[in-house]
């Protein structure tokens, strides 16, 4: 991208403690009500977003001025990071057992996890070197390909491996060429650039390329995006920004793969993990080794008096999950609306999946929404009930029920089955269903297998691509084809992580700094999920993946 890289401050004030409680009588403090007392470094409140200030007894004012607040903006990357990790909001609904494992964590004097010293390493060392033996063909920092290869893939990989820099850079350079839709590609191109300067500063990103390769391949747009605008001005000391890739392969590796990176003293601050109950021990283990990571479970953004976005990291124990359970309502209010407003009152089919807590909340959120004047449900389906479910004869029994619409709150692994009560639905003579769904289903795989059966099919989403984005235009044109919130998202994240490496490159420093916040423009979290949910609908156009007739263009 073009802008120009920022360089956030944080606050020298030292520690403070809210319990949510405005304690001067001023009005204009709003929080989200009293919790239990919190420890903060930055200018507002970690839990409730009321700022230092409402802490203190006595606000001083001046003539007929009035102390303007500090709102917290509950835009949470975590959110967006958990839709771009392919999880949707399940973590929320995730297995809690071990999220108290760091509350036993060894602290420095002001309150943050004390950090470990990994012995000195040599800065040519690769990370699937040291990592364990299962773990190693998981790890590239450039020496093996993750995702699609290519002959000047795999050349640049060998290269790299046999720290032939020049000969690395000119074939990744040339697969990058062939092919600008690869993330991969450029990534390595600009490792093997950092590696070549020397001292490069290291960072980790974690994606499930083995389960959701389109959503890890979103997610390493965001993040080589990033890296390459870092790289284009580096820091004073011209180090160059290096981007391990770990495939989260789903295999219950998540902690191992966890203790890997923070044992390789190089990794200086880890982006991505997935949703699960893996996730918050992985997350337990980098709070306790002082290793920061923006995750779902750990990172959300606020705001300054000024406004300014600020991106912070949060402690397992300082979850507020009460600001997702928000967002599935929200989600469930947007779909309940939009399904009356094509019939008043609504008469909808809801199919959901049992054995995903994700799809059993969206299904209970729409259901209580549409519940509210709005229309009814005449019929709900659990497709994992019955082992021979038939989409055809369930569409057709919902119509002879008298549904008009169907929801489909469906799970990312029940796309083959959206797709085919789609199908099912399309093949009805007469009058088919309005089909309403979920973020989980904003998936390429339904708009290329779909095909003329989801047209008009609508979703709510946390972000949706805008033709008048300045930044949605410009990753257009690298990425030769739209972004997604994964990709926009995953940028915001890496962004801030370069900005707090380039004060302080350190783990120490990047653990404090990401913890008080830092500055970002944004790309993506100007949506405010908790107004507004976005919706898209598929229509017929040339802007969607390779295969499909069709792309996701926003409701007006």
């Amino acid at each position: 991208m073009t802008k120009a890289r920022r360089v956030g401050k944080v606050s020298s004030q030292g520690k403070w403690i809210c319990d949510g409680e405005p304690k001067n009588n001023d009005q204009s403090y709003v929080g989200t009500g009293s919790h239990a007392p919190q420890e903060n470094y930055g200018p507002d409140c970690s839990v409730c977003g009321l700022p230092r200030e409402a802490m203190q007894k006595k606000t001083v004012m001046s003539g007929k001025g009035v102390k303007i607040p500090r709102f917290s903006l509950p835009i949470l990357v975590a959110i967006a990071l958990l839709v771009l990790l392919g999880g949707g909001v399940s973590w929320y609904l995730a297995t809690r057992e071990n999220q108290t494992q760091n509350q036993t964590q060894p602290v420095t004097d002001n309150g943050t996890p004390t950090p470990t010293s990994p012995s000195p390493q040599n800065s040519t060392a690769l990370l699937s070197d040291t990592a364990s033996p299962s773990n190693a063909s998981l790890i590239s920092q450039g020496e093996k390909i993750l995702l699609d290869t290519t002959s000047a893939k795999q050349a640049g990989a060998a290269a790299f491996a046999q720290q032939d820099w020049d000969q690395a850079i000119a074939q990744y350079q040339q697969a990058t060429t062939s092919d600008p839709n690869d993330p991969e590609s450029k990534l390595y191109f600009n490792n093997a650039k950092a590696r070549q300067i020397g001292n490069p500063l290291t960072i980790a990103v974690v994606v499930p390329i083995t389960p959701s390769e389109n959503e890890a391949k979103e997610v390493l747009r965001g993040v080589a995006s990033a890296q390459a605008e870092f790289n284009a001005s580096p820091t004073p000391a011209n180090r160059l920004l290096e981007v391990i890739i770990v495939n989260d392969d789903g295999m219950g590796k998540t902690v191992s793969l966890a203790e890997d990176l923070i044992k390789f003293p190089p990794v200086l601050g880890v982006i991505g993990h997935g949703v699960d109950a893996g996730t918050r021990q992985a997350i337990a283990q980098y709070e306790k080794a002082g290793l920061a990571v923006l995750s779902p479970v750990s990172t959300n953004v606020t705001s300054d008096a000024t406004g300014q976005s600020i991106l912070k990291t949060i402690s397992l124990t300082q979850q507020d999950q009460e600001l997702l359970a928000t967002y599935l309502q929200q989600v469930g209010e947007t779909l309940a609306n939009y399904a009356a407003q094509q019939s008043s009152p609504a008469s909808v089919v809801v199919f959901y999946n049992s054995d995903s807590p994700y799809s059993q909340a969206l299904n209970a959120q729409f259901t209580a929404a549409l519940s509210q004047g709005k229309g009814k449900v005449v019929k709900t389906v659990d497709i994992t009930a019955n082992p021979s479910f038939d989409p055809a004869g369930e569409i057709q029994s919902a119509t002879q029920a008298g549904a008009t619409m169907a929801f489909l709150a469906l799970s990312k692994n029940k796309v083959d089955t959206a797709i085919a009560l789609a199908q099912a639905n399309a093949a009805q003579a007469e009058n088919p269903l309005g089909l309403i769904g979920g973020d989980e289903l904003y998936n390429p795989t339904i708009l290329i297998e779909g095909g003329d059966a989801i047209a008009g099919m609508v979703l709510a989403v946390p972000w949706s691509w805008q033709p008048n984005n300045a930044f949605a235009q410009e990753a257009a044109q690298i990425w030769r084809g739209r972004i997604s919130w994964r990709t926009t998202t995953a940028y915001d994240a890496t962004d801030a992580l370069a900005t707090a490496l380039s004060q302080n490159p350190s783990r120490t420093g990047v653990y404090q700094q990401l913890n008080q916040g830092i500055p970002i423009s944004g790309t993506a979290q100007d949506f405010n999920l908790f107004n507004q949910i976005p919706l898209v609908k598929a229509v017929p156009g040339s802007a969607g993946p390779t295969g499909s007739r069709y792309q996701f263009d926003p409701v007006q």
